[in-house]
């Protein structure tokens, strides 16, 4: 039986809260590079899916499908369980209260800055990271996605809680590398010089993308937490990748191991579920406060307000977490993953070869881990 408590410290867990608040953790599997290991590799993640869909079985009611997913405007795809007009007040005091104090956001040409900011804050926002036409073209993207995924659930249960969604634990691939739209993020021009200033080289890693969306009518916090932790061991199955035995250092005392983008597809407001990153704690050896346990501020920490276009980048240890979506429309962060170049954890095979072979030199090399061989396939599709 898995132990969530010991998977909450791990890096590579996935959070599944569904409306009557059972919460599993499911573990993604390591794994080699080669090819004999990959093979390994697969079949484990097969039995591991087996496992979570079967305490999915036990645990929780049945998803209904939803034809209507693919008809109705996008924006009124949420308030399914809850009424817009109930909460009124807390959207008041969102309004009124809701963001960070002073928030920085950079223009692309800051490299510099942006390299400083993010240092210290574990983050920072880059406007006019997508040009007009990559923009619409992922704002389109996202939206057939979030209908693809929506349709297999009519009551907004959600995988990150009611009306929340990752995109890439709904990816049967667990990335959304198959699509390019998202293999676009890899090698932008306004965002590869920021990011090989901040691991100061240009042989990081592409490890895939994914994002998150939350729907009108995600009334709840998601509570704070870090993206990785320390290697550990459980049931036969290692989570993470770093561990000192001396027990001198953990994750958080290395230079920064693992960015990820989140490219914001509507502009971040107080009231829309605006991410909330707590400033400076991608280094920070505290434990991570439970929602009861956090201070307001932490709360009202929110990215806001930032425009649509812009890039949030993020240290992913750094404590964030998502917010009541309280308006009429669909927020969605589609983001890419990277690694440092001396950091490895698993990377599934998510780029199909057809995706692969129309990057850009840089963004070939970055991304040749996680694309298929050319007599394989990457098999996609959705599931919750």
């Amino acid at each position: 039986m898995v132990d969530p408590e010991r998977l909450e410290l791990s890096t590579s867990c996935m959070s599944y809260r569904h409306s009557n608040q059972v919460e599993l953790w499911v573990p993604r599997l390591k794994y080699n590079e080669s090819k004999l290991e990959v093979k390994k590799r697969k079949n484990s993640l097969q039995i591991c899916v087996f496992i979570a869909r079967y305490i999915k079985i036990v645990k929780m009611k049945k998803l209904l499908k939803d034809t209507n997913a693919f008809k109705d405007p996008i924006n009124e795809l949420g308030w399914k369980d809850s009424n817009f007009k109930d909460y009124e007040d807390q959207r008041d005091y969102l309004k009124k209260n809701n963001g960070i104090k002073d928030l920085k956001t950079l223009y692309p040409e800051e490299i510099e800055k942006a390299k400083r900011v993010f240092d210290q804050e574990g983050f920072v926002v880059i406007k006019n990271a997508l040009k007009k036409k990559e923009l619409e073209k992922l704002k389109k993207g996202c939206e057939e996605v979030i209908r693809e995924i929506l349709a297999l659930d009519k009551e907004r249960v959600g995988n990150r809680g009611s009306h929340r969604y990752s995109f890439g634990s709904s990816s049967i691939s667990g990335h959304l590398m198959h699509r390019p739209e998202w293999a676009m993020l890899l090698d932008l021009p306004t965002v590869t010089p920021i990011l090989k200033a901040i691991f100061d080289s240009s042989e990081y890693i592409a490890r895939g993308g994914g994002g998150d969306f939350c729907l009108p009518g995600a009334t709840e916090y998601q509570h704070l937490h870090s993206d990785m932790g320390d290697r550990s061991e459980f049931s036969g199955i290692t989570f993470g990748s770093f561990r000192d035995d001396r027990g001198k250092l953990t994750v958080r005392d290395l230079p920064c191991p693992y960015v990820c983008c989140n490219f914001l597809m509507v502009d971040f407001t107080k009231i829309n579920g605006p991410t909330r990153q707590i400033p400076g704690t991608q280094n920070n050896l505290d434990k991570i406060p439970k929602i009861h346990e956090e201070p307001e501020w932490m709360k009202l920490s929110t990215v806001c307000p930032a425009p649509a276009g812009s890039v949030l980048i993020r240290d992913v240890r750094a404590w964030h977490g998502g917010t009541p979506n309280l308006s009429k429309e669909v927020r969605a962060i589609p983001n890419a993953e990277f690694f440092a170049p001396w950091y490895r954890e698993p990377m599934p095979i998510s780029m199909p070869r057809e995706i692969y072979d129309n990057l850009s030199a840089h963004g070939k090399n970055i991304a040749r881990y996680i694309v298929c061989d050319s007599n394989e396939t990457v098999k996609t599709g959705y599931s919750l």
